[in-house]
């Protein structure tokens, strides 16, 4: 900006909004805005002045009114990560509980490394009026607020306090939004006054900009040690995480695996890297993986990790390698680059791959090795096809559900589950039919991420693939949580197909609290000491009521006919079908977990679970 530039006075509310519709980003050679819009629930923290400077942008940057904070940022969150981080949303929020409903979104967004600008009311700059409406005074420390509960789950965190700031600010923030190493929520807060407060701001600050996402480089030292270090593997390993998609190195995985003959595995964050029917894909790994992944993962010696920051179900809390397995980490982030004293490449995947490929040149992996990983993986697609199977006469699964949708959906289809127990039976079962098709949150396993995320992964969908359908697979207990965008998906027609499986509350904490040996209490309705009477939700006729084509089917079967009528609807559909809480659970694929067990306890059963967990401790790797 030159001390010549023109100026234009706006309210800070109006600068904002006008900055936000003038970014841009190259994607596949089209420049498109940067910002695909927001999601907004006013009141008097932002409706006079941020609403107002909306209105005037409302073709250029579309508002979807959510129905709640929290799912409107895990709407956001859906988006992005449907956009692979190239996009993102904002989210408003009035001053008070509007803006604490989104700690919980933010730190959704901060787990899985997704881009999200959340524009938050505050308490008056000036303090004339305090203590204001929803204000949340604090005696020793008058600047201390609700919108300091974001700092631990943000990537950047500002509070506006003069109409200039913004001009570096707003940049800072982005920048944060879009880069690799650093990528997660930006805040702002906003307070009441400084938002209609006026300034000369340069033209130029609002000139039309196109962004690029930075591709760094590898170090070449580094690519020299990790190539030294894997030629001399003799059983390598691939474990592709979800930020082989963020940098659209899908292809340069696949040509690296391919020209090396190195099996690959898949993270949570992961899947839909590889097609199902890919040679070397050797499954999912982990805590919700498969046997044939977690058979080689714990004879590999050098193991590539890519695009993962290597969390504990991946890692079955690092009890799922040899002791003496050795890794290399490439990671634009240098901090999960280092992980257990990896050797790391900080850099981009898809740049990365491409070199450590050139340096390793003709290594290959032996054939028996690769041969053995396969065999592997074909013993595993023989369970899960008996494990889906509706043939033999068995209590309704998760199971089921999936392997009925899984043969009925389209290639382009989009499959969204969080939390409880489907996160680990959709990683386990479901056959990708193509890439970048699941979404499987298990970055902060949120409950009541599942509609929402399906609503915010709709917008982004019907942007490029409006034919394609986003499918919900959603647990009774995060229905019950959060279920409110299924009006908004009919209320935009962004239609939904949802499955609903009902069985009987949080089944699968049920489970782990019989599986170390705790009686069933307070998990399942049935078994809790407060409900005399458990009933059954009519989810049917909740659906309805929201606008929504619903229909409950009693077996997989009828849920197979169900879906075709779903995918036939022009709005969107739930499915709903109780399935069986105790039975029909994947019992294969599984590392071992770390959970607190108690050491003393006057239940002899809880006393054995204990003993059995802790003898697996001596395999935990012991790395930082």
């Amino acid at each position: 900006m030159s001390a010549n530039d023109k100026t234009v006075e706006l309210t800070t509310a109006q600068a904002i909004v006008r900055y936000l519709a003038n970014q841009f980003i190259e994607i596949d050679g089209e420049e498109v805005r940067l910002c695909g819009g927001g999601f907004g629930i006013f009141g008097h923290g932002n409706v006079t002045c941020l609403g107002e400077a909306l209105y005037e942008y409302k073709q250029e940057l579309p508002l979807y009114r959510g129905q709640n904070e929290q799912s409107m940022g895990f709407a956001a969150a859906a988006y992005a990560k449907q956009k692979l981080r190239q996009r993102f949303m904002f989210c408003t929020a009035s001053a008070g509980p509007g803006t604490s409903n989104l700690v919980t979104s933010a730190a959704l967004a901060h787990a899985n490394r997704l881009p999200m600008l959340l524009l938050c009311g505050d308490t008056f700059l000036t303090r004339l009026p305090d203590p204001v409406l929803q204000q949340m005074e604090n005696f020793n420390d008058p600047t201390f607020g609700v919108n300091d509960a974001f700092k631990p789950v943000v990537r950047y965190w500002d509070r506006i306090s003069h109409p200039a700031q913004i001009i570096q600010s707003l940049p800072a923030a982005l920048a944060t939004m879009l880069d690799p190493a650093d990528c997660g929520p930006a805040f702002l807060g906003l307070p009441q006054d400084v938002q209609g407060w006026t300034y000369a701001y340069p033209e130029s600050f609002f000139k039309q900009k196109v962004h690029r996402i930075r591709r760094q480089a590898a170090d070449t030292c580094e690519i020299a040690q990790a190539a030294a270090l894997l030629k001399t593997a003799e059983r390598p390993m691939l474990i592709a995480g979800g930020g082989v998609q963020y940098s659209q190195a899908v292809d340069e995985l696949t040509a690296f695996a391919e020209a090396h003959q190195i099996p690959i595995v898949e993270t949570i964050a992961g899947r839909a890297n590889l097609t199902a029917e890919h040679a070397l894909n050797i499954g999912p790994i982990g805590v919700t993986g498969s046997d044939s992944a977690n058979a080689i993962a714990k004879q590999a010696d050098v193991i590539v990790a890519v695009g993962t920051r290597l969390q504990d179900f991946t890692t079955g809390s690092w009890a799922a390698f040899a002791m003496d397995a050795q890794f290399i980490s490439i990671n634009a982030a240098r901090h999960d680059a280092g992980k257990h004293m990896a050797l790391p490449i900080v850099g981009d995947a898809k740049l990365a791959l491409g070199a450590l490929g050139d340096a390793i040149n003709d290594y290959s992996a032996p054939a028996d090795w690769t041969n053995l990983a396969k065999a592997e993986r074909v013993k595993w697609d023989a369970y899960v096809a008996d494990n889906v199977s509706t043939d033999k006469n068995r209590p309704n699964s998760y199971a089921q559900a999936i392997g009925v949708v899984n043969a009925l959906c389209d290639k382009r289809d989009r499959v969204v589950t969080a939390a409880g127990g489907l996160p680990a039976e959709v990683t386990a079962n479901w056959r990708t039919l193509d890439v970048g098709t699941v979404d499987v949150e298990f970055g902060f396993s949120c409950m009541g991420y599942e509609i929402a995320g399906g609503w915010g992964a709709k917008i982004a969908q019907s942007e490029r693939e409006p034919d394609a359908d986003t499918i919900v697979f959603v647990g009774d207990g995060s229905y019950l949580l959060m279920n409110s965008d299924i009006y908004s998906s009919v209320l935009s027609q962004k239609k939904l197909i949802i499955l609903v499986l009902d069985n009987g509350g949080f089944a699968v904490i049920n489970k782990l609290q019989n599986n170390t040996g705790n009686e069933s209490f307070n998990n399942l309705i049935a078994d809790c000491p407060t409900v005399p009477q458990p009933f059954a939700v009519d989810f049917e006729a909740h659906a309805r009521a929201m606008g929504a084509i619903a229909e409950t089917v009693a077996t997989p079967q009828e849920l197979g006919e169900a879906f075709k009528r779903a995918k036939q609807s022009d709005r969107t559909h739930i499915i709903c079908m109780q399935v069986d809480p105790y039975n029909g659970w994947t019992t294969e694929g599984h590392t071992w977990w770390e959970v607190g067990t108690p050491h003393i306890s006057k239940s002899d059963k809880v006393h054995k679970a204990h003993v059995e967990i802790e003898s697996i401790r001596p395999q935990q790797r012991k790395g930082v």
